[in-house]
C-alpha cells in the first residue's frame, strides 16, 4: 500500500461537486492523498489519520487546469501576423499556412524538443491535464508524424486534418484524403478529431464529411465553430453529439437553444447522465484576435456547460496561461470565480 498524507487546515477546498457544499467549495477542509489519488476530502474536523501531515496554512485548494484545446506540435512563428492584426487588419485562417511550412520542414526532434518545451510550460502555470492537436501538416506523412509525436507527451491528441486546405489542392478531393489515408495513418495514435468549420476554412457539407468518416472511426468528436461569424458549427456539433464545439463567439439564439438542449438528460448536481456538447470559450484567443469574447454568461444562464481553455497555437493565442484565461472570463465575461474555475478543471474534462 502506497503511504498516505493528510493535507489539512485548507481554507477552501475547491471540488467541483455541488453536493458538498455551495458552489462546490468546503471550508476549514482537508485531504489524504495516496499514491497519485485523493482517497478523502471533507472537514479537516473528520480528517483520518495518515503516515504523513501537511499544513496548507488556509490557503485554497483547487484542481490542475484541464487545457483541453491547444495546438502545440509547430515550428516557426506568426509575429509579422501578430503586428499586423495589432495594426487592424482583419484575422484570416490564412496564417495556419505559415505554420505548416515551417512545421513540415522542422525535423522529429526539433518538433519534440518545442512540444516538451511547451507542454513544461503549461505544467509550471498550473495545467495537470492537456490536449493537443495535429493540424500543421495538412499531408498524410505529415499529419501522421504530428500525431506520433504528440502522443509522446500530451494526455489526449486530436485529429486536426481538417484545419485548413492546402494551397493549390482542391477543396474536395483534400476532403477525400482527410476522410480516408489521412485519417488511417493518425488512428493509432489519436483519441478525438475536429474540424475547422469556418469561412476560409471546410463548408459545412465538407465538415458533415469529415466528422461522419471520424465518427465511424471510433474518434470522439469536436467542432471549431462560429469563431469569425455566425455559421453551422454549433448545429454541425448538436447534430453529430460532438464533445465539443469550440470557439463559440457568434452564437444567435438558435445556436444557444441547440445547445442548452443537449444538456437536457444531465444533472449536474450528482454528475449523472449524458453530458452534452461543452461550448469551450477561448478568451486569450478573443482577445488576440479582438473578436466579440464568446458568451460564457448566456451560454451558462441557458443551462450550458461551458469550458476555459488556452488555444496555445502560433498565431492566435501564444499563451498556455490558464490563470489569465480564468481571470479573463471573470474580469469580462460575467463569470464568478467558482464558475470560471469549474470551466478551466471540470467541464474541460467533461
Amino acid at each position: 500500500m502506497s503511504p498516505s498524507a493528510l493535507v489539512t487546515n485548507i481554507g477552501e477546498l475547491m471540488t467541483q461537486d455541488p453536493a458538498r457544499g455551495s458552489d462546490g467549495v468546503l471550508r476549514d477542509a482537508a485531504i489524504v492523498i495516496e499514491g497519485e489519488r485523493i482517497s478523502w476530502l471533507g472537514p479537516a474536523a473528520e480528517a483520518p489519520a495518515a503516515d504523513e501531515q501537511f499544513d496548507a496554512e488556509g490557503r485554497a485548494l483547487l484542481p490542475g487546469w484541464v487545457d483541453s484545446h491547444t495546438h502545440l506540435v509547430f515550428a516557426g512563428d506568426r509575429t509579422a501576423e501578430f503586428e499586423a492584426r495589432m495594426a487592424g487588419q482583419d484575422y484570416a485562417a490564412g496564417g495556419i499556412a505559415v505554420t505548416m511550412e515551417a512545421t513540415r520542414g522542422a525535423s522529429d526532434y526539433d518538433l519534440t524538443r518545442l512540444l516538451l518545451g511547451r507542454a513544461a510550460e503549461a505544467v509550471a502555470g498550473g495545467t495537470t491535464y492537456l490536449e493537443t492537436k495535429t493540424g500543421y501538416g495538412l499531408d498524410v506523412e505529415q499529419e501522421a508524424r504530428s500525431a506520433r509525436i504528440a502522443a509522446t507527451v500530451a494526455d489526449q491528441v486530436t485529429y486536426l486534418g481538417a484545419h485548413l486546405v492546402p494551397a493549390g489542392v482542391d477543396a474536395d478531393e483534400y476532403t477525400d484524403l482527410v476522410c480516408g489515408d489521412m485519417l488511417a495513418a493518425v488512428r493509432p495514435y489519436v483519441q478525438w478529431a475536429d474540424v475547422f468549420c469556418e469561412r476560409g476554412a471546410f463548408t459545412a457539407e465538407q465538415s458533415r464529411r469529415v466528422l461522419a468518416a471520424c465518427r465511424d472511426a471510433g474518434l470522439g468528436l469536436r467542432v471549431h465553430g462560429n469563431q469569425l461569424g455566425e455559421g453551422p458549427g454549433v448545429q454541425l456539433a448538436v447534430e453529430f453529439s460532438a464533445a465539443s464545439v469550440d470557439h463559440v463567439n457568434y452564437l444567435n439564439d438558435d445556436d444557444v437553444a441547440a445547445l442548452a438542449g443537449t444538456w437536457s438528460g444531465w444533472d449536474a448536481r450528482s454528475g449523472t447522465g449524458e453530458p452534452g456538447t461543452v461550448a469551450t470559450c477561448l478568451p486569450a484567443c478573443d482577445l488576440s484576435t479582438r473578436q466579440p469574447l464568446a458568451p460564457g454568461r448566456t451560454l451558462l444562464d441557458a443551462g450550458v456547460e461551458i469550458a476555459l481553455a488556452s488555444n496555445c497555437n502560433p498565431g492566435t493565442s501564444y499563451t498556455s496561461a490558464m490563470n489569465y484565461c480564468v481571470t479573463t472570463a471573470v474580469l469580462q465575461m460575467g463569470l464568478s470565480v467558482h464558475e470560471a474555475v469549474r470551466a478551466a478543471t471540470y467541464a474541460g474534462a467533461l
